[in-house]
């Protein structure tokens, strides 16, 4: 009678940590989204008063480099898919590996908008530069914009790998299995909010303007 309680109880509050676990990463992503739509408010504010200018600048930017790295994102978040169905049916090193292969996307991205930036910059454009204050001013938010959203995302992006990285050494060491895997899981969460943030930011800098 003592060991079914016993096991009744370790259940019950395995249930009740899963749970307070999700709720707290659901509350963190929340208050990401409130971030993030203050960003974009901000970007819909002064598309509105500087339209035309928007429009031009936002024809400056490559098309074909957002669109492979909006790709690449949207793959990683299938292989993180991919890392969690595994982990559930009992194949850690399947898991592991298709979260390593989630990293190698992560860094690609990076790798490329580095690339991205490094073109700007080596033109003179960057926040505050003299290329760019001799522009208009609609051109000059826009590109303020571009550097503080891209930058933000592409710091989330970084702290993503950071954390995926343990998840994999967790996974290894088999403190990620098929009983206990909700911190894989929360990761994923995590992993797919970035890549919606870029899902988003994608189409309002490259397409829109």
């Amino acid at each position: 009678m003592n060991a079914t309680n016993t096991t009744t109880d370790t259940a019950h509050e395995t249930h009740v940590d899963y749970i307070g676990s999700k709720m707290g990463m659901w509350l963190f992503l929340f208050t990401e989204i409130l971030f993030f739509g203050g960003l974009f408010l901000l970007y819909a504010v002064y598309r509105s008063s500087f339209s035309q200018e928007f429009y031009t600048t936002s024809a400056q930017l490559d098309m074909t480099i957002g669109a492979i790295n909006t790709i690449v994102l949207i793959t990683s978040s299938l292989t993180m898919a991919f890392s969690i169905t595994a982990i559930k049916n009992g194949a850690a090193r399947l898991s592991a590996l298709y979260q390593l292969l989630t990293i190698i996307f992560a860094l690609v991205f990076l790798i490329i908008k580095y690339y991205e930036w490094s073109a700007k910059i080596g033109h003179g454009i960057y926040p505050g530069s003299d290329a760019l204050l001799s522009q208009g001013q609609g051109t000059i938010i826009f590109y303020s914009l571009y550097f503080v959203m891209t930058g933000i995302h592409g710091i989330h992006v970084l702290a993503g790998i950071v954390i995926i990285a343990v998840m994999i050494n967790m996974t290894t060491k088999n403190k990620i299995s098929e009983k206990d895997f909700v911190r894989l899981e929360n990761t994923g969460l995590y992993w797919h909010f970035v890549d919606v943030v870029w899902v988003y930011l994608f189409p309002l800098l490259y397409l829109i303007g």
